[in-house]
């Protein structure tokens, strides 16, 4: 099992950022940061954790943010001198985000600074939220900045749903203002950054659908092929979804005269077994026509009603008369993120956004 994420927030790394503090400033008081940064931590969550030492630093930095953020600086790596860096940021973006709301720039400064580091996606979104035209500013000079952690900031920070981050509600309701900074950076050389892009292009999806349809079209035409990338991973959820918009983008259209069998292997099965199924697809029509063939398990939820999850399964070129057979085995195993219940579910084939067969089976526990 890999290692959980809040175990990288722990009591060494708290005594670790208290001996680059206190070599920045020697009247840091160490001792008392420690005890309070490390309190308990190891019953903690992640987030929980990084608010705790967030708290610390709050309490034991002076005041004065222009004085605190000199410290920070003087605390991060320098060439060969080493300093704050990796896990030891993430409480530094909530520390600059809360404290650092009267002193802009100071404040953009040091997240321009620590998000080569360890990205500042979480600090700026503070600024966002208390000035979302004066933030935003910013990070559109950071969209033309040479480095290329700095421009992934200009589109993460903004992503309007963000995991593990807070919401931000005006760009939810309309994302236009970053509509600039995701075109600038659209044909970024590095992947790094494109895969941002489409990852706020993504999130934008699920508040205006229509709209990124629209704007995978426009970005579409003479486009890259590492831009038809990004534009098929900003559209992930669109396609899951079967958005006839965002389908055609890509050349699906709605199938036409096409027959689906659906035969399933796997009637009843008990949890942590596999469910098989085989689909047989036979085309009618007078023409080739590409195919984006996904599935649905109708998961029983607790009330006894279905709840559907969207997988992908393959894309093809069916040709006229022709017939393509797919199998496939899915496993039915226990997973942090669902929980499962007894009952009569079933398998859906989408086919072009959509149903074209669909199979019942049984599950026990």
């Amino acid at each position: 099992m890999p290692e959980p994420f809040k175990n990288f927030i722990s009591a060494a790394l708290v005594d670790e950022m208290a001996s680059h503090l206190s070599k920045a400033w020697p009247r840091f008081p160490r001792e008392a940061f420690v005890a309070e940064a490390a309190h308990e931590l190891d019953k903690l969550e992640l987030k929980e954790r990084s608010n705790q030492i967030v708290a610390a630093l709050e309490h034991h930095l002076p005041d004065d943010f222009a004085e605190a953020a000199a410290i920070l600086r003087a605390s991060l790596p320098d060439g060969d001198k080493a300093g704050l860096s990796g896990w030891a940021i993430l409480p530094l973006n909530d520390y600059v985000g809360r404290a650092g709301q009267r002193h802009f720039e100071t404040a953009m400064d040091l997240l321009e600074k620590i998000t080569v580091l360890f990205s500042s996606e979480f600090g700026i979104r503070y600024f966002l939220l208390q000035d979302q035209p004066r933030a935003l500013a910013q990070m559109r000079r950071w969209s033309e900045n040479s480095n290329h952690h700095v421009r992934r900031l200009a589109s993460e920070g903004c992503r309007p749903r963000l995991p593990w981050a807070m919401r931000l509600p005006a760009l939810m309701k309309d994302p236009a203002p970053i509509l600039p900074i995701l075109t600038r950076l659209r044909d970024d050389p590095e992947n790094y950054v494109r895969r941002s892009v489409a990852n706020n292009l993504n999130d934008i999806a699920k508040d205006h659908p229509d709209l990124v349809a629209r704007i995978a079209a426009q970005w579409m035409k003479d486009a890259s092929e590492s831009r038809k990338r990004l534009i098929r991973h900003a559209c992930r959820t669109l396609l899951k979804q079967g958005h006839q918009g965002a389908l055609e983008v890509f050349g699906f259209t709605a199938p036409k005269k096409l027959s689906a069998e659906l035969a399933l292997h796997t009637p009843t099965l008990t949890l942590g077994e596999n469910l098989l199924f085989e689909l047989t697809l036979e085309s009618d029509a007078t023409a080739s026509q590409d195919l984006m063939i996904d599935y649905a398990v109708h998961h029983v939820k607790a009330d006894g009603t279905r709840s559907p999850k969207v997988f992908k399964w393959k894309s093809l070129s069916l040709e006229s008369g022709g017939q393509a057979r797919l199998a496939k085995k899915h496993a039915i195993r226990p997973i942090t993120t669902r929980r499962y219940y007894p009952g009569l579910h079933h398998v859906e084939v989408i086919v072009n956004g959509q149903a074209v067969a669909r199979s019942y089976f049984t599950l026990s526990l």
